[in-house]
């Protein structure tokens, strides 16, 4: 009898048993036939449920979304982009464009149209940046009524006040000003001071969680100091957003930079107004263990302080934390041989590189899973070794087809990892969705590389997913025949100093030394690649990075490439990616939508095509369809070709344009919350220039400039007549 599940058999069930008899007689024709009519019957169901589940905007499908939206009059963004297809990519880009919420919310937002209130809610829902609202005529300098005193309100600058100085600039700015002219929603030099002026402040920066994570002992300074990064460099804490907390100052609601004023206590009328109570304690931006996890710093020891030069001393159990730059010190002689765990928060603007953020997990059906921790687990199952090498040991031993090795925390390992594959086995040493383990590789043998090497026999696969590897790079040989990197981060230059900068710029993160065949590369952050190839024995090795960041440390070191030739014998695909450094390669099949920041340089230009990317102008490339600088160039040369200019007129022009429309970012280097993030004052051409309006390299899928546009439109239809609403990024 065969093995069906029972939905399949609802009609045959209906039917009387004698027939039912006569089927099992003559082998179940009749049930088959009635098991694929079900099927159907089933798919006809399940549609008539899912469309009764569209006709409401909570439970509806993301396509449905904008036509729900127009049966209310909610009308998409002309200027924002037209609304994409029904593939993923296509949903994505309307969930920018048509916000669900904001769908949901129109009539009511139209009921209170014009109300100040409703703007920071709008605001949030239109863009998806967390915002606030600022009214700029209250900030003005005036001359007040004797008989109708505001104390708090238009008065001129108290220089005594460093609190207000402080915060000049910033979306808190309490400080008075005169009258600024210009229109707060200016294209050009946006004003902040004026009576009809409204500006929104917007952070464009997630708070990322760092959960359990020893602390890094910055040995060079004192075994007192610690940093916060296990990385070894210093970061910028900032605020674990809390939706629930009260709207005060500093504003625990939105994820922006703890500053050492916030952090340091102050009282307003008797009432504590900032302060460590604030930021430390469980469930909050950070905290500190000694010795173990059972044993926290209580609030009471935690003193604030400027640590920039390590100057300051703390005094008895005091432990003093600079929240700017991410460092810790204790008392001389207190901790020298005690550990330190740390929970924090730091900055970025996309889930990409290791974090503690989730993340789709794909493994064979049958992988047989390798569980590995340091910390007691709360819930879930528990870890069945607490190195990685034990696991590797284990895997060794059993020789599983496919495997998986899980690391179920966010602490540091510091052991040796080399994988040894066999002919069609393959492995994946991935972190568990929502956790950010460091694997800290060391110079632990003199005579031999020292990075995670990757070997294998024939056809065999390597998987690494979501670690932040640090130290060293990886190394891949034999016959492996193909690496992933998903969620994944190899410092660019091994390791980061103090202040970011690398350790050894000139190294790669990822060496092929004649394996594999295929080089994945998603929603990560490395290094250089370099190619060890046999040009006459093998094919060239294909490299597919995309959403990635591929950070050679300097526009002028090579981000792909061989060592001693011209080219690295493989055929790069880059989509949405960000390349920092030099190009060499055998051919590119495609890229679009890419950032190339050094000169790219491909042997075989006859195959391949480069689509609304960005390249140095000295680029020898194959043949390119809307990229810069080329068409800037073309609009100059045009002019030429009409006669409207000279050739000298046009070689100024176009040398003038080459500098504006080059890409500018906010950072370049690894560890740094704005890194790769480009700066609003970047070229139009740039910010807006990839296939879809949205903004070339790394972080497209943003959908940034769909975001300001759909904001900026909101904002004009829904504040009163003759308000100027400007944008205002706070990071």
């Amino acid at each position: 009898m065969s093995t069906t599940n029972v939905g399949d058999d609802r009609l045959y069930e209906l039917i009387p048993a004698v027939y039912r008899m006569r089927d099992a007689d003559q082998g179940y024709p009749l049930r088959a036939l009635l098991q694929v009519i079900a099927e159907q019957v089933t798919l006809v169901e399940e549609d008539i449920e899912r469309l009764y589940e569209n006709w409401f905007i909570e439970t509806c499908e993301d396509w449905v979304v904008p036509y729900i939206g127009a049966l209310i009059g909610y009308q998409p963004i002309e200027s924002a982009g037209r609304l994409g297809g029904g593939d993923a990519a296509g949903q994505a880009r309307n969930r920018i464009l048509a916000p669900r919420q904001e769908v949901a919310d129109t009539l009511r937002y139209r009921r209170r149209k014009g109300t100040f209130s409703l703007i920071e809610e709008l605001a949030g829902t239109a863009s998806g940046w967390p915002a606030q609202a600022r009214e700029f005529y209250r900030q003005l300098a005036v001359n007040q009524n004797v008989n109708h005193l505001r104390l708090n309100r238009g008065r001129t600058a108290d220089l005594r006040d460093s609190d207000a100085l402080d915060s000049i600039g910033g979306p808190f700015d309490e400080m008075a000003r005169s009258v600024d002219v210009r229109r707060a929603s200016s294209r050009h030099a946006a004003g902040r001071a004026n009576i009809p002026d409204l500006g929104v402040f917007v952070w464009r920066l997630r708070s990322y969680p760092v959960t359990r994570t020893p602390a890094y002992c910055y040995e060079e300074e004192s075994p007192n100091c610690y940093l916060f990064s296990p990385l070894g460099n210093d970061t910028a804490l900032f605020v674990r957003p809390d939706p629930a907390a009260p709207r005060l100052h500093p504003d625990l609601r939105v994820p922006g930079p703890i500053r050492r004023r916030d952090f340091d206590a102050r009282e307003t009328q008797g009432r504590l107004v900032s302060g460590v109570p604030f930021f430390y304690g469980d469930e909050r931006s950070l905290r500190i263990w000694t010795g173990s996890l059972d044993n926290p710093v209580p609030a009471q020891r935690i003193v604030p302080a400027n640590l920039s030069g390590w100057r300051y001393r703390p005094v008895g159990d005091e432990v003093a934390v600079d929240p700017e730059l991410g460092r810790i010190m204790f008392a001389p002689g207190k901790v020298r041989k005690q550990a330190v765990w740390v929970s924090y928060s730091y900055g970025f603007s996309a889930n990409m590189g290791g974090g503690e953020y989730a993340r789709p997990l794909r493994q064979p059906a049958d992988a047989v899973l390798y569980r590995v921790g340091q910390q007691p687990v709360t819930a879930g199952p528990e870890p069945d070794f607490t190195r990685i090498g034990e696991a590797l040991a284990k895997w060794k031993q059993d020789a599983p087809r496919n495997a998986v090795i899980e690391i179920l925390d966010s602490g540091v390992y510091t052991e040796p990892i080399a994988v040894e594959l066999a002919k069609d086995q393959s492995l994946q040493l991935r972190a568990v969705s929502g956790k950010r383990p460091v694997l800290r590789m060391l110079d632990w043998q003199t005579s031999y590389p020292d990075s995670l090497s990757v070997l294998g026999e024939g056809p065999s696969w390597f998987v690494l997913d979501g670690l932040v590897v640090t130290g060293r790079g990886l190394q891949v040989s034999g016959g492996v025949s193909g690496v992933a990197i998903r969620h994944s981060t190899l410092v660019p230059g091994w390791g980061l100093e103090c202040n970011c900068d690398p350790k050894r710029p000139t190294e790669p993160s990822i060496e092929l030394i004649n394996a594999p065949r295929c080089l994945t590369i998603e929603h990560s952050i490395v290094g250089a690649i370099q190619v060890e190839r046999d040009e006459a024995e093998l094919d060239p090795v294909e490299i597919r990075i995309s959403d990635s960041i591929v950070d050679a440390t300097a526009d002028d070191r090579v981000a792909l490439g061989a060592s001693g030739q011209l080219c690295a014998f493989a055929t790069l695909t880059a989509l949405r990616s960000t390349l920092i450094g030099q190009v060499q390669t055998h051919a590119i099949t495609l890229a679009e939508n890419s950032i190339f920041t050094g000169i790219v340089h491909a042997c075989r230009r006859q195959i391949g095509c480069i689509r609304y990317s960005y390249l140095p102008p000295a680029s020898r490339t194959p043949r390119r369809y809307r990229c810069q600088p080329d068409l800037v160039e073309k609009a100059i040369g045009d002019l030429y070709a009409k006669g409207e200019i000279g050739p000298d007129e046009r070689d100024r022009r176009i040398e003038n344009e080459r500098l504006r429309v080059e890409p500018d970012f906010n950072s370049v280097r690894y560890g740094r919350a704005a890194y790769c993030q480009l700066t609003s004052s970047c070229a139009v051409e740039i910010r807006t220039g990839a296939e879809d309006e949205s903004e070339m390299g790394a972080f497209h899928d943003l959908f940034q400039p769909q975001r300001a546009a759909n904001l900026k439109a909101r904002l004009a239809e829904y504040t009163p007549a003759g308000v100027n609403a400007g944008i205002l990024l706070a990071t």
